[in-house]
């Protein structure tokens, strides 16, 4: 078993904001694999669908960006995963929009939710598949990454998303990480 965990916060006034970056791609990745039922589970949203015979879920968390790590560790426990079989979605303000980046481990790098992750699931070693959002020109950071992608932007970040659905689907074929990394980064 899989589980792809997207990062974002829960609500309308939250929804489609550079943020959301995480829930945006698990929001692809079910419309590709027609999962339209999301239950709640341990503080998350959670839908499966079956890659190569293995049962996948796609994780979003109800508790907020920052308390993210709430909601994954006890799904974690509950499905008996190892740390092999996690990867996190988030957005990345120190790449152009659109770019990804996966990583096999790492420090939060001032990104809240994965301070949460790092802080429940007491390590740093785990897989991250990092999208692209740019950082601000002259606006606040918060004020930013809770807004919308501009007209400009959006073009790049649907691109962004289509590659990280591409590395996703290499990695539930069973690709080995490292040549992920390669390929992607």
């Amino acid at each position: 078993m899989k589980m792809i965990v997207g990062l974002g916060n829960i609500g309308k006034e939250y929804d489609q904001t550079r943020h959301n970056t995480g829930f945006m791609v698990v929001d692809a990745l079910a419309k590709k694999y027609g999962v339209d039922h999301f239950k709640i589970h341990h503080e998350a949203m959670v839908g499966e669908f079956f890659s190569n015979g293995e049962k996948v879920l796609l994780v979003k968390p109800t508790t907020y960006m920052n308390d993210s790590g709430r909601a994954v560790r006890p799904l974690m426990d509950y499905y008996d995963l190892a740390l092999t079989d996690l990867i996190v979605v988030y957005d990345d303000m120190d790449m152009p929009v659109g770019k990804i980046r996966l990583r096999q481990k790492g420090s939060a790098g001032g990104h809240n939710g994965i301070k949460s992750l790092i802080a429940h699931l007491g390590t740093e070693k785990f897989r991250r598949l990092r999208v692209g959002i740019e950082h601000p020109a002259h606006q606040k950071v918060v004020d930013y990454v809770l807004g919308r992608f501009t007209k400009e932007q959006k073009a790049d970040f649907e691109i962004g998303v289509q590659n990280a659905i591409a590395a996703l689907d290499d990695w539930l074929a069973g690709a080995e990480f490292s040549q992920l990394m390669n390929q992607y980064n």
